[in-house]
């Protein structure tokens, strides 16, 4: 499923996902394929986990994180959701043979 784009420039992070949207904080990061690639990968997990489910496990984990680490910075790359995202984003083919719910295998690696 191809996104649809809209740009907010109050956006507090230069893009995020929240399907079926893909919100950037300006026109220009359109073309960044990794920062696009990013938050499709955010899409497949908001799919496999339909949607709302998503966004309460990826709350859920950051506020767990932000007691663990005390840092909101930590507390957000230590987002399973994220690790996968990061850890990927710059592979462009990752989503043509990414497997069904690969951000688990993230809850056994250290940051």
């Amino acid at each position: 499923m191809r996104p649809f784009f809209l740009i907010s420039s109050k956006l507090p992070a230069n893009a995020m996902a929240i399907f079926p949207f893909i919100i950037l904080k300006n026109k220009a990061l359109k073309v960044d394929k990794v920062l696009i690639n990013h938050e499709r990968i955010h899409f497949r997990q908001q799919l496999e986990l339909l949607i709302i489910p998503f966004y309460f496990l990826y709350l859920l984990n950051y506020l767990i994180n932000l007691i663990r680490y005390k840092n909101h910075y930590l507390a957000y790359f230590n987002i399973l959701f994220e690790k996968e995202a990061y850890h990927f984003d710059d592979n462009l083919s990752y989503l043509t043979h990414r497997k069904a719910f690969a951000w688990i295998r993230f809850a056994k690696k250290k940051a």
